[in-house]
């Protein structure tokens, strides 16, 4: 089984072979910290769109969803991602934003939720 959970400048360095081959990467990002249907529709809609579906989530240190979120801490949240079959990998953003992590890994598709259709809908903008 490989391991999908990945350091970022490791998966950086993995994305640039795979482009090479032609692949089409596509990478979610969020804190994914209770998982639900909604978030799986989106995993699914998003690799529609590539090869690769990278997951990149919101370290503990940057969640901002209230008291004793989150509620699962960044490598639970991470290792339970990895074991969708939709994933291709996760890494842990280690940033307050996804900034770094879209410049780092360059994806063709950079997918958000509906919700954030709005652009102020995003706090993060």
């Amino acid at each position: 089984m490989k391991n999908k959970l990945i350091e970022l400048d490791d998966l950086s360095n993995l994305l640039v072979r795979k482009r090479k081959d032609g692949k089409k990467i596509a990478l979610c990002h969020g804190v994914f910290d209770l998982l639900h249907y909604g978030h799986i529709t989106h995993f699914k809609e998003s690799k529609k769109k590539c090869d690769i579906l990278v997951v990149s989530i919101t370290a503990d240190e940057y969640v901002n969803k209230g008291p004793g979120r989150p509620a699962f801490n960044e490598k639970i949240r991470a290792l339970s991602l990895s074991e969708l079959d939709i994933i291709d990998y996760v890494t842990i953003n280690k940033n307050s934003t996804a900034v770094n992590v879209i410049k780092k890994l360059k994806p063709n598709f950079f997918c958000k939720g509906q919700e954030y259709k709005n652009l102020s809908n995003d706090i993060t903008r």
